[in-house]
């Protein structure tokens, strides 16, 4: 029998069982389909500079503890896989074009600027020069506003998640696809066995970090989780190996990702469609029209691929961490919505912390189901 059982094979998943097994323990991650294929996998991998400064709530230290932790990991990844998880420090800039937005933007920045994080608000010519043209302004609206955050960074996320299946599986995880949990069988608040589409499995602990599908497998508990899924899609353009974009470039919820080998990613919607994710015509002629609105010299290149993902989303957009309620050896570690690469890293270690009785360096209170 393995000392833990993680059902959900995505960032979260294989980021803790990574932290597990490298604390001595015997690790098994199943997954429904393909680990690493869903919404671990769909998304850009856009890593904001953060602070510990202001970091007060619980939900800003995971993300300043995840921000300290990422380049420590990919270059960990690296020794240890030989992958490039093509982490690296490119700088974001956010931009605004109405007057609100401006000054919202603005307020924004200069609250970051006192947490210690470097801002720099930008002229028209300094975002030109990061390839972005006032003449492409979006629905006709000019920019008002435009900021760097020169310490924002990216990883890849299909290398990103090779590299972490890669390391886990060297340090004996097992991974098993194709095996969906359909099942437990409880005894003594205890959760003993998982029947699962590969056959029952049993373990000492059990970890539930499914993203968006987490809330389904939590009602074969009988526990009710407020995880729900949120359609984003994506497209990919290819420019030949021509730079067109200096930095990642955000505008509210959309943005454009530029990658070293040409490509640009372009995203992303929020749609509440369910489990449905397939792309729609009109979403992803928004998107290239806004890619191209902003960077006119992705007229000239090619959309390679376009594609969907959901996100996990809860009800108050804070993550589920912890125990589940009435089950002793039974965690969750879900619902961050469009920030599961980002927070991974802190996730798995302090959810690896509370699953190996040590106390988490961060209150987990705040994320505990039933809030």
């Amino acid at each position: 029998m393995t000392d833990v059982l993680i059902i959900g094979g995505g960032v979260i998943g294989l980021s803790l069982a990574w932290d597990l097994a490298q604390h001595g323990r015997q690790v098994q991650v199943i997954d429904s389909g393909e680990p690493g294929k869903e919404a671990s996998w769909a998304g850009a991998g856009i890593l904001p500079p953060t602070s510990w400064k202001a970091a007060l709530h619980p939900y800003d230290q995971l993300r300043a503890l995840s921000s300290e932790l990422h380049p420590l990991w990919a270059a960990a990844l690296s020794k240890q896989t030989g992958i490039d998880t093509g982490y690296r420090t490119c700088g974001g800039i956010y931009l605004a074009r109405t007057p609100g937005e401006a000054a919202s933007l603005t307020g924004w920045a200069n609250a970051a600027t006192e947490e210690g994080i470097e801002v720099h608000r930008l002229g028209e010519r300094e975002w030109e020069e990061s390839g972005i043209r006032e003449q492409g302004a979006v629905e006709g609206r000019r920019i008002r506003a435009a900021y760097l955050l020169p310490k924002e960074a990216q990883l890849r996320n299909p290398r990103h998640l090779q590299a972490l299946r890669t390391a886990c599986e060297r340090l004996g995880v097992v991974i098993t696809p194709g095996g969906a949990a359909l099942d437990f069988e409880i005894r003594d608040g205890r959760v003993q066995t998982v029947i699962t589409s590969a056959g029952p499995l049993q373990a000492s602990q059990f970890c539930l970090t499914s993203g968006a599908w987490t809330g389904q497998i939590c009602a074969t508990l009988g526990i009710p989780l407020g995880i729900f899924p949120i359609r984003g899609q994506m497209v990919l353009f290819n420019t030949h190996d021509v730079s067109v974009l200096k930095h990642i470039v955000t505008e509210g919820s959309r943005y454009l990702v530029p990658r070293e080998d040409g490509h640009v990613l372009a995203g992303s919607t929020e749609e509440e469609v369910g489990f449905d994710k397939s792309t729609t015509e009109e979403a992803v002629a928004d998107l290239i029209a806004f890619a191209r609105g902003l960077v006119p010299a992705l007229e000239n290149a090619t959309v390679e691929r376009k594609w969907a993902g959901l996100r996990p989303a809860s009800f108050d957009s804070l993550p589920y961490l912890g125990l589940l309620p009435g089950l002793a050896n039974c965690f969750v570690a879900s619902g961050h919505f469009r920030s599961g690469l980002y927070l991974s890293p802190a996730t798995a270690v302090v959810m690896s912390q509370m699953m190996r009785g040590e106390q988490p360096q961060i209150d987990l209170g705040p994320f505990r189901t039933g809030r």
